[in-house]
């Protein structure tokens, strides 16, 4: 009866219609299948569980006390997003949905532990040391970004998986994309939590993007004519600037771009970067794909509010061709040190799995071998192709493809369309309400076996970043009261 009953449950998780009832199934699984047991005990060979164990001892007895100082000596001493390796990939394999109870306690007796500092008495904890408490253990532990990358009509899959991570309320607060991408990134950026569950109906979509593609024809700079694909997002950003994103959601808005000649490289455009660019041309460029449509000049706005060009004399393109998946540069402007990755690229989707797997084995540790020689190779051999050719346009296209080959295309977490011939026909094709709805439906369902792991992974980060912002904006209230220096919580 029990194998009867899990098998029925695996068809439920596999055609399951929303998230709940997806949620239900996979508990459901877990208490038949035996993995409840497995959670419930500490032990593990996949973790250092009395590590994890001593540290929740310690926070509980340091709660116990009222020991606000004693805290924040313990969260100083070793907090990271994977201590004692409770992020290891492998603790995911033994259950539908949640891990062992101690890793949860641990989350958990830390996130308290945190509330515990921030309410403590300011007899006892100075505001100071509090705030300077939290902007450092923010800083030190990170944060999680949220990358969407290129693929053309196959994008629209990411619009799912939005949909999912704002309804779950998992949304990140940095957030990158490029080519196809760079649409649902500025969507994410421009718009609050529910303008943007508005702006991600299929119907919406579908009247903005239904002839995206529109054939121009050989002998032109590029096969596909750009202005219905303009006038859309025209439509969706207007003149908005990353600067008036950003002051509008707060929300960390990257959209990647790459040169179009051979003297410069990709650039993340942003509030940071570039606060008065325009989004609307910074997503045409991203999406000017070789070829397919020409290369875009930047735009931004002076101080007069006039539209200027920007960065006179250079155009760019694609953004996924150098910079797809741009970690690291989004790690040095925002302290990200934690990724979850849509990736609809149809290079990559193939060959991914949906999260960052540790090799054992002699065979496994060879493979990996063989697949970093097989790169190291191909981009030397690259390399001297480009030194040796001197015709500029192959030239370029030596260096872009080099680019490709040398770029990574996975997270910690990855979100992946099932690798199908299906799907094929969404990549070129101009779209229908019909494939629009799937592809976004596609893209919610494939983050539903994802959202409890996020939740993990965020909640520390999440937690420290509320309470830095509200003794933030309890600073800002006593640098405009300075006579009242002293103040209580609120």
């Amino acid at each position: 009866m029990s194998n009867k009953r899990l098998s029925e449950l695996q068809n439920v998780i596999k055609h399951a219609a929303n998230y709940q009832e997806y949620k239900q199934a996979c508990e459901e699984h877990d208490e038949l299948s035996g993995a409840q047991e497995w959670k419930a005990q500490d032990a593990s060979s996949d973790y250092d569980y009395r590590l994890i164990r001593k540290r929740v001892q310690r926070i509980k007895q340091a709660k116990a006390r009222g020991d606000a100082a004693g805290l924040m000596y313990i969260l100083h001493e070793g907090l990271h997003g994977n201590l004692g390796k409770i992020a290891a990939p492998a603790l995911n394999r033994h259950a539908k949905i949640g891990t062992k109870r101690l890793i949860e306690e641990f989350i958990q007796q830390v996130c308290e532990a945190l509330e515990f500092i921030y309410d403590a008495d300011e007899d006892e904890i100075d505001f100071y040391e509090k705030l300077s408490f939290f902007d450092e253990t923010a800083h030190a532990f990170g944060r999680t970004c949220l990358m969407l990358s290129g693929g053309a009509g196959l994008g629209f899959f990411h619009g799912g998986v939005v949909k999912s991570l704002v309804e779950n309320e998992l949304l990140p607060e940095v957030v990158s994309g490029a080519s196809a991408g760079s649409i649902i990134a500025a969507l994410v950026g421009t718009r609050t939590d529910a303008e943007l569950i508005s702006s991600l109906q299929p119907e919406l979509i579908y009247e903005k993007f239904r002839e995206w593609r529109l054939w121009q024809g050989f002998g032109q700079e590029s096969l596909l004519s750009s202005t219905n694909l303009e006038n859309a997002l025209i439509e969706l950003f207007d003149l908005t600037t990353f600067e008036e994103a950003y002051r509008h959601t707060g929300r960390h808005m990257t959209v990647t771009v790459s040169a179009a000649d051979l003297h410069q490289f990709s650039r993340l455009l942003n509030a940071k970067t570039s606060p008065n660019a325009i989004i609307t041309q910074a997503v045409r460029a991203s999406c000017a794909i070789p070829f397919i449509f020409e290369p875009v000049q930047l735009k931004a706005k002076n101080q007069a509010g006039q539209i200027v060009p920007y960065i006179p004399n250079r155009r760019f393109a694609d953004g996924s061709i150098m910079a797809d998946l741009p970690f690291e540069r989004l790690a040095r402007l925002y302290g990200v040190n934690h990724s979850i990755v849509s990736q609809t690229n149809p290079i990559a989707v193939p060959f991914l799995a949906r999260d960052k797997r540790d090799t054992t084995g002699v065979l496994g540790l060879a493979l990996r071998h063989s697949a970093n020689i097989i790169k190291l190779n191909s981009i030397f051999a690259f390399d001297l192709l480009e030194n040796v050719i001197s015709h500029s346009p192959t030239k370029l296209g030596i260096h872009k493809l080099r680019s490709i080959i040398d770029q990574q295309y996975v997270g910690d977490i990855n979100i992946l369309p099932e690798a199908n011939f299906t799907n094929l026909k969404y990549i070129a094709a101009n779209p229908s309400l019909k494939s629009i709805t799937q592809l976004i439906h596609n893209g919610e369902r494939a983050t539903w076996p994802q959202l409890d792991l996020i939740k993990r992974n965020t909640k520390i980060s999440k937690t420290l970043r509320i309470y830095l912002k509200l003794l933030k904006q309890r600073e800002a209230k006593i640098l405009t009261n300075p006579v009242k220096l002293k103040v209580v919580n609120q």
